[in-house]
């Protein structure tokens, strides 16, 4: 979308002031579809750099999550631009990768589609 969605901007940071990570969203960017819940930009920043911390090569850049966003700060009265995802999938057929979901970053103004809730696919 060349304009950010308001409802979706209305999400995010009922997201970011609430500190909530529950809320579950699927989205549709550049035709792949990822699912999974919404995290403060703050946890997701630290959670990402926690991971990157336990890694041998990867380690160094867990400062760049570390520090947190730069003029962005919740409550600071600018709509957000991102989507935090943790536990999330890009759905493929009948599957979810990764499996155990991963933390992924979304622009706002590039959701051609999205609905509330986690989609999960079962073989039946």
């Amino acid at each position: 979308m060349s304009n950010p969605d308001e409802l979706l901007v209305a999400i995010s940071a009922a997201v970011e002031s609430e500190r909530s990570n529950q809320m579950s969203l699927t989205v549709v960017v550049g035709g792949a579809v990822i699912t999974g819940r919404l995290a403060p930009e703050a946890v997701w920043r630290e959670r990402v750099a926690e991971v990157l911390k336990d890694s041998d090569r990867l380690g160094p850049f867990s400062d760049v999550f570390a520090r947190g966003p730069r003029g962005n700060q919740p409550g600071g009265g600018e709509a957000p631009t991102h989507l935090h995802f943790h536990l999330a999938r890009i759905l493929q057929g009948s599957l979810g990768i990764p499996e155990s979901g991963g933390m992924y970053r979304v622009a706002i103004k590039d959701v051609s589609a999205w609905t509330v809730g986690d989609l999960s696919y079962f073989d039946q």
